[in-house]
């Protein structure tokens, strides 16, 4: 059974930062390439970033790029998501997701973890 657990949301003021994890099992998380997206309240979920299954490629939605930095530990079977200069705009339920293929359609998600961002 494949689980993505995401922590580390909460609640900071404009400007601040917060570190995003998610920790897989049940799968060889290390040939699965992985990725966070968000859903704000009323919108559309939307895609934040992505890593391939070994870390050589990341890629980032424009709207986070030079603020939020992705990264694993296949090791600990971790993604993480450090993000910085947060906004109020950033403000979203963030989900982590996995994929063999990287940028793929996503077969496994987490629960999702709050992330609000005060002004």
């Amino acid at each position: 059974q494949v689980q993505l657990v995401e922590s580390g949301g909460g609640l900071v003021q404009a400007g601040g930062s917060l570190r995003l994890s998610c920790a897989a099992s049940g799968l060889s998380f290390s040939t699965y390439a992985t990725a966070w997206f968000r859903q704000a309240p009323g919108k559309e979920r939307e895609f934040v970033a992505t890593i391939t299954y070994n870390g050589g490629r990341t890629d980032y939605a424009d709207s986070v790029k030079g603020r939020f930095t992705i990264s694993r530990n296949n090791a600990k079977n971790t993604v993480h998501l450090q993000m910085n200069s947060l906004k109020p705009e950033d403000t979203a339920v963030y989900y982590c997701a996995a994929d063999r293929i990287y940028q793929g359609s996503y077969n496994y998600w987490g629960q999702g973890t709050q992330v609000t961002i005060s002004s």
